[in-house]
């Protein structure tokens, strides 16, 4: 007979509490809560945070040491549990926190709070919260912060791996730092992913690659996954991805000869794209060759002219630099014609547009 009745006494005096401020709830129906519900989601990489609560206002009440007392468990909110997901595993304050849902409770202090991660996540509020269920406490120092009415959570400081979540309410903030392992997590997931239908396509094992590639991490399991997408389907893009997996490993001369490779698979936009990428690394005499042999292979592409425009501004021959521009912009599409007309003028004004 005990729970029953102590639920009963949990629900009259909310009951109270809420006819003491002249508000109207049910615990039936849906109405309005004076205490708003609210759902903020944080992705650090591929891992989302999802933090589940109520807000209750300040509404002229002394908050710290009187509403919320020191010293003892706090729902960190309002209502039902406020609860907190991760869906990968987690580092909280450097404190390892496996994958799950969890009831976030507090225990303020004047000068120290702690955080609690509690595995009971359907609670109400902080009554019947057991210390036994405990995934993880965490020790965190309060600061000063703008007053905020409503109870709010935040994520600050967010970068590719970590984010700081604070709470705020009234004139107090509580911060505590979750840490994602992102490289790792990435990894294991790239496994899974390239086990379903995009196996059998060439764009996600490229797509995989150039993620290794890019974060600099496992050159060798990145070139593996480079050769599978050429297996489905070789292209300019997976060759010139495979040249620059094995030029970061070192292995140059098998570089040159995927490189090669890519660039006799290349259409014209990419043959521009990649000559103007080595012009911009200052490697003028390759990028001319690559702008002339453009020309060659696709002489009637209005990006053609663009190129041979740039090899010639470079050289300092302005006049016939502006007659490639202006045969750009003869055939180029509608989007296209007014940047190129912008670079015509300036050459005509013998002014270099590669500056």
């Amino acid at each position: 007979m005990l729970k029953p009745l102590l639920r009963a006494l949990f629900v009259l005096e909310g009951l109270l509490l809420l006819a003491s401020l002249g508000q109207a709830q049910s615990f039936v129906l849906d109405l309005p809560r004076p205490s708003q519900h609210a759902v903020l989601t944080q992705r650090i990489g591929i891992t989302d945070i999802t933090i589940n609560y109520h807000r209750p206002l300040v509404n002229k009440r002394k908050v710290w040491g009187g509403l919320v007392p020191y010293d003892q468990v706090w729902r960190a909110g309002a209502n039902e549990n406020t609860t907190i997901e991760f869906t990968d595993p987690v580092t909280i304050e450097g404190k390892p926190l496996p994958k799950g849902t969890y009831g976030l409770h507090m225990i303020p202090g004047e000068n120290e709070w702690t955080v609690i991660f509690s595995r009971n996540s359907t609670s109400w509020g902080s009554f019947t919260y057991d210390q036994a269920e405990d995934a993880l406490r965490v020790a965190v120092k309060p600061q000063t912060a703008e007053f905020h009415e409503a109870l709010t959570y935040d994520f600050d400081d967010v970068s590719p791996d970590t984010s700081v979540v604070t709470l705020r309410w009234e004139k107090v903030g509580v911060p505590f730092k979750v840490g994602v392992n992102t490289h790792e997590i990435v990894e294991q997931k790239l496994h899974n992913q390239l086990r379903g239908l995009s196996q059998y396509t060439w764009e996600g094992w490229d797509d995989a690659a150039n993620y290794l590639l890019q974060e600099k991490i496992d050159l060798d399991e990145a070139l593996k996954y480079s050769d599978r997408s050429i297996k489905n389907e070789a292209r300019y893009d997976n060759f010139m991805t495979k040249a620059q997996i094995l030029d970061a490993l070192g292995r140059k001369d098998e570089a040159s000869t995927a490189r090669n490779k890519a660039l006799t698979m290349a259409n014209a936009v990419q043959l521009h794209t990649y000559a103007r990428q080595m012009q911009i690394a200052g490697k003028q005499d390759e990028a001319f060759a690559i702008y002339r042999d453009n020309a060659k292979k696709n002489p009637d592409s209005w990006i053609v002219h663009v190129g041979l425009s740039r090899m010639l501004s470079a050289q300092g021959d302005y006049a016939n630099a502006a007659k490639e521009m202006n045969l750009a912009v003869s055939g180029a599409p509608d989007g296209q014609k007014q940047p190129l007309q912008a670079f015509a003028k300036k050459l005509e004004a013998k002014q270099d547009i590669n500056k």
